[in-house]
């Protein structure tokens, strides 16, 4: 329990940041669940378009300070990774 009014305000404060975070987070998993189900299937144009949604959100929670910046780079980088490998194997296997 907090002994000060400051404290009190800071307990506040700090539960609707996490619930913040928490929303941004979930929102980045769904992102990339969505993105990596259209590249396992294939589909590579809705991938691309999915993952421009993805690396958008992995940008914004990082300049908000959700996440840090460099797990966002390294998030978007193996993601368009994978959209490269998967739409390189079309045309190696043609």
């Amino acid at each position: 329990m907090p002994n000060t009014k400051s404290a009190e305000k800071r307990v506040r404060g700090n539960a609707r940041k996490a619930a913040r975070n928490q929303s941004i987070k979930s929102r980045l998993k769904t992102l990339e669940r969505k993105y990596v189900t259209a590249v396992t299937a294939g589909k590579v144009d809705e991938a691309k378009t999915a993952l421009l949604s993805v690396a958008s959100a992995y940008a914004k929670a990082s300049k908000d300070g959700v996440i840090h910046k460099a797990t966002a780079q390294r998030k978007r980088s193996r993601l368009q990774l994978r959209l490269n490998a998967a739409a390189a194997a079309p045309k190696a296997a043609a």
